[in-house]
């Protein structure tokens, strides 16, 4: 019995890790994850997390993905979480790019910017070059960290107040036709 009990370790200790799954190009076809809506109709990085089985799941704001990383009731294995590197070639906050994801365990993260994501709330902008978060954080305000130093307030912080969004929803319910019973 002991025998065998080692000769199971020593597989286990033997055994190859998978290789971690590649990013999958944003596509019209690719929702939020929380939201449900296109991502490629809001501006600025998304994100894509990687679980131990299945499609990934695309997150319209960055910060939504890494808070989801963060959450406790998170019980599925995270395998890999990428995000748009805002660096690269061609890319814009209107169009982050499809295929330009980087591993946020390399990326460098611009926090406290004035800049806000697909989904209207404050966002972490992703970079792979130091040099390109520096000149974003120099032009837009905030600081340059990596993912061990992004604090769980920047990826709760509350989105700010959308003046027209009570008043659009005030006209919409008035121009709805009156209930006859």
């Amino acid at each position: 019995m002991k025998r065998l009990l080692l000769a199971g370790l020593l597989l286990a200790a033997c055994r190859e890790e998978a290789p971690l799954p590649s990013p999958v190009a944003l596509t019209p076809e690719a929702v939020g994850h929380y939201c449900q809506m296109n991502l490629l109709e809001h501006p600025g990085p998304k994100a894509q997390v990687h679980l131990d089985f299945g499609p990934p799941l695309f997150f319209s704001q960055v910060r939504d993905a890494l808070a989801y990383q963060r959450m406790p009731e998170q019980s599925a294995a995270i395998r890999a979480v990428y995000v748009n590197d805002m660096g690269a070639p061609g890319a814009s906050w209107e169009e982050p790019g499809p295929a330009n994801w980087i591993a946020t365990d390399g990326a460098l993260f611009v926090t406290a910017s004035d800049a806000t994501g697909g989904m209207g709330a404050p966002e972490l902008v992703p970079f792979s070059d130091r040099a390109a978060a520096k000149e974003f954080a120099a032009r837009h305000g905030g600081q340059v960290v990596t993912l061990a130093e992004v604090r769980d307030e920047s990826l709760l912080a509350p989105a700010p107040e959308a003046g027209g969004d009570q008043e659009d929803y005030e006209d919409m319910l008035g121009r709805l036709a009156p209930r006859t019973e």
